[in-house]
């Protein structure tokens, strides 16, 4: 399993962030690595579903999202799928003191089948292109 972690905070308020992230269209928006991201549901809920197609060490893959978890304005947990990759992506939401907001990102991806052999390999790709997410979510949340 390659895990990515990373916290980023914006004057933005809280609610206004969370009901931006969790349509997790929007990561066509900031995150450089998805070519393509839609709502396949009316609303944001709970089993709201997204599609998502990312490349990924030079690959596209189209990934069906479903929202696991959805407890506004702070918490949504989505587990994407398809044949070859389960990833698993929980964004929080948190008031800071002073006003603003701090967005953590906790993003899991495991290879499914005999590929998982490749698990630790994946961890070391999976850095850079998190990496590159978080400066596009902290671009598209402070640029506004």
């Amino acid at each position: 399993m390659a895990r990515y972690r990373a916290t980023v905070e914006t004057s933005q308020a809280p609610e206004e962030v969370f009901a931006y992230l969790s349509d997790f269209s929007t990561t066509a928006d900031w995150d450089p690595g998805v070519v393509e991201a839609q709502r396949l549901d009316p609303e944001v809920r709970e089993g709201a579903r997204f599609r998502v197609v990312a490349k990924f060490l030079g690959r596209s893959s189209e990934l069906v999202y479903t929202a696991i978890r959805y407890e506004p304005p702070r918490l949504i947990s989505l587990r994407g799928e398809n044949a070859s990759v389960i990833s698993l992506d929980t964004i929080e939401v948190q008031a800071l003191p002073g006003g603003g907001a701090q967005v953590s990102y906790d993003a899991k991806l495991t290879l499914k089948g005999p590929a998982r052999i490749a698990d630790p390999l994946l961890g070391l790709a999976f850095k850079p292109v998190g990496d590159r997410a978080l400066a596009g979510l902290w671009r598209q949340l402070n640029d506004q």
